[in-house]
């Protein structure tokens, strides 16, 4: 029996999570959840699964849920209770489903705890991928993958050296957008760019797919989490979704791993592992899927890709930069404020007006998000 703590339990990964401790009663204890301001699930999850304690971003909402529950579980608030829960005692493995940066300083505290973590937040390691996964080593915990790439390759290599590797392959969807000419770009709506072909997603993950940027940033993850150089991670279209990516090794060899789009198989996958526990949730039938299909990304319509290289291969606090730019700019586009073309030129502009620190800090990463923010803003004001 593992016992988890879920750091966003109420987004689209935390109730993938809760599905999956449902289906494994007797593997997966949810002793800890944090959510933000969705009360109601929160309210009806921990009816379901009785944690020890619960987070809420709200003070004056922690206050009335403690009241409600009458002590148990102990209810926590803001960023000083997500750390309790990283920190939890009897926690083995913390599943970190924040969106944003906010899942970084949690992070470090579970690793300095000696916890395992599953890291559904792509945004901590495109940030301080070095810094973390230097403190995982010396504190000797595991950093799993959840997203659905990253879990392929994880199991695509199985322990295999690094030196074993010619290159990684992150398999995309193409988005929404894959066959729409680029002239018709500038037309883009909110509403069109969330109707994802593959996946059902959050908002923030579902704008990042349609531009690619949500590839981008799995290409320096991936960097970080397999110790692979970015020339080595590459991006090839699949539109089926079913390959979820692929590892070719240096005598030409490549494996695939395959299953139909559900992300509770990759949730389930870290949190269980090594082992592998059976569940009836996911099904694939090759047969009715038919063909499965490979193109080229196009960079020109989709400049995502070649602004999240450049921030990989230059490093620093160049990815913490795009990252954070990206946000605002997201953030912007669905409040109609920016137009879809708009994002990946407002991260443009905020990366190259950046002064970059090689091998910064924790503190000198934050304060280059913190800048990143605040310019991406003035960038949009200025359009």
């Amino acid at each position: 029996m593992k016992k988890v703590v879920l750091l966003g339990s109420t987004g689209s990964i935390g109730t993938s999570t809760c599905k999956v401790a449902e289906d494994l009663p007797n593997d997966l204890e949810l002793i800890g959840l944090a959510a933000g301001r969705n009360v109601n699930l929160l309210r009806q999850q921990v009816a379901q699964f009785n944690p020890q304690m619960v987070s809420v971003t709200d003070p004056a909402a922690a206050k009335e849920f403690a009241n409600e529950f009458n002590g148990t579980p102990n209810v926590q608030y803001g960023d000083e209770g997500l750390l309790a829960l990283a920190t939890l005692p009897e926690a083995d493995i913390v599943l970190i489903a924040i969106v944003g940066t906010a899942g970084l300083q949690p992070a470090m505290a579970a690793i300095r705890a000696g916890k395992d973590i599953a890291v559904a937040s792509k945004e901590i390691l495109v940030m301080a991928g070095e810094t973390v996964m230097a403190e995982a080593r010396k504190h000797g915990v595991k950093v799993l993958a959840v997203d659905s790439e990253h879990s392929a390759i994880f199991q695509c290599l199985d322990g295999k050296p690094v030196d074993s590797i010619r290159q990684i392959w992150l398999t995309a969807s193409g988005g929404p957008f894959r066959e729409k000419p680029a002239d018709e770009f500038a037309d883009i709506t909110v509403e069109q760019a969330l109707k994802h072909p593959s996946w059902e997603m959050g908002r923030k993950i579902t704008i990042d797919s349609s531009t690619l940027f949500n590839k981008g940033l799995e290409m320096i993850e991936a960097r970080w989490l397999f110790d692979i150089e970015m020339p080595r991670v590459k991006v090839v279209v699949h539109p089926q979704s079913v390959i979820h990516s692929m590892v070719e090794f240096v005598d030409g060899s490549m494996l695939a791993q395959l299953s139909t789009p559900d992300m509770c198989l990759p949730i389930q996958y870290a949190l269980t592992y090594p082992a592998r526990a059976a569940s009836d949730r996911v099904q694939t039938s090759l047969a009715e899927i038919g063909r499965l299909d490979f193109e080229e990304p196009d960079v020109e319509r989709f400049p995502a890709l070649d602004l999240a290289r450049r921030a990989g291969e230059e490093g620093g606090t160049l990815p913490a930069v795009l990252n954070a730019a990206n946000e605002v700019a997201v953030e912007a586009f669905c409040e109609r404020q920016l137009s879809y073309m708009g994002i990946t030129e407002s991260v443009a502009a905020v990366m190259d007006a950046h002064e970059i620190v090689a091998q910064p800090s924790l503190e000198e990463i934050l304060e280059a998000d913190s800048w990143a923010r605040n310019a991406t803003q003035n960038v949009i004001l200025d359009a």
